[in-house]
């Protein structure tokens, strides 16, 4: 072999590999709030940046144009088939929305055109994180817990949770005060309130969940001026049409669920802090409860946030889910 080439080989094989992008679930109630259309926004940039690799997105609330909203952005962000699966669970809450019409209004390419094509979230989420190896998905949750509850509940899904399962990051209740109270009911929470506090109680042990309360959330106010002047790819149209029907063109909506979907890509960029390890729970009524765990060991923390990191999240949330599609 010729002293180059030898040296060459030696030379590559010396480099660091590259990692590979986590796969990525996004579950989401993306009916009432548009912040979840934000976030939405935010998967794709990530993924075109090489950030994680979504496998599918789950919608735990009941909206006949949800699924078309959802494939009619994903659609216009490259992503045409990227699966989606909605819940069929008639207990999941049933919610409007100011913009989920959007889709069909805007006459915006997209195949899934009603909830009947989709597949039922439940088995979406069984096919997704079984072929994937063991402990590798990031879940991120930013909705009601009906899809959750209901996976666990579905035969072997504990066990398929505890084996799949690298993280999941919720955006659900309040673990800091709210306009100077401490017992703010958060609305992830109280819309799906026994399967939320199903969740908590049975998830596996040894699966790790960071929550994002809503205190995180309002305290990155997303900037209506870049709604206005930063989209101006014609493939952010849904995006922008979304905001202003749901905001208005004033209105600096809070950031709760990207909060969520940041910190499950990047939880060593020091983004947020975290609290204790402990275990969270929240009563009858709603309120939201974290217990410190001796020693240490608890399978639950959820996200802190001081000024610094408030500036660096925010501003990180709002170059991405501005960022045009590849």
């Amino acid at each position: 072999m010729k002293p180059l080439i030898f040296f060459l080989l030696v030379w590559l094989a010396a480099l660091p590999l590259a990692a590979a992008p986590p796969p990525l679930i996004f579950d989401t109630d993306i009916t009432g709030d548009v912040d979840d259309v934000l976030a939405l926004a935010m998967l794709h940039a990530v993924a075109d940046r090489g950030a994680c690799r979504p496998l599918g997105i789950t919608i735990s609330k009941r909206n006949a144009e949800a699924v078309g909203f959802v494939d009619a952005f994903n659609t216009a962000y490259g992503r045409p088939d990227l699966p989606l699966g909605i819940t069929r669970d008639e207990r999941a809450q049933l919610r409007s929305s100011k913009f989920t019409a959007l889709a069909a209004s805007l006459k915006l390419p997209h195949d899934l055109r009603s909830a009947d094509q989709a597949e039922d979230a439940v088995a979406l989420l069984r096919r997704l994180l079984a072929a994937e190896q063991d402990q590798s998905v990031l879940l991120v949750s930013v909705g009601i817990a009906s899809n959750l509850a209901n996976l666990l509940q579905s035969p072997g899904g504990t066990e398929l949770v505890r084996r799949k399962v690298k993280l999941l990051s919720i955006m659900a209740g309040a673990f800091g005060p709210v306009q100077g109270r401490m017992d703010h009911r958060e609305a992830n929470v109280i819309n799906g309130l026994e399967a939320m506090r199903f969740v908590t109680r049975e998830w596996p042990a040894d699966v790790p969940v960071v929550w994002s309360g809503f205190e995180i959330g309002i305290a990155l106010p997303f900037a209506h001026q870049s709604i206005l002047e930063d989209l101006s790819d014609p493939r952010q149209r849904l995006l922008r049409e979304a905001y202003l029907a749901h905001s208005g063109p004033s209105h600096d909506r809070p950031c709760w669920d990207p909060s969520s979907l940041l910190y499950a890509l990047w939880p060593q960029r020091g983004y947020f802090g975290l609290s204790a390890a402990g275990r969270v729970h929240f009563d009858a009524q709603g309120h939201s409860f974290f217990s410190e765990a001796t020693g240490g060991r608890g399978r639950d923390r959820y996200l802190t946030l001081n000024p610094q990191q408030q500036a660096r999240a925010l501003e990180a949330i709002i170059t991405l889910t501005t960022q045009p599609p590849r």
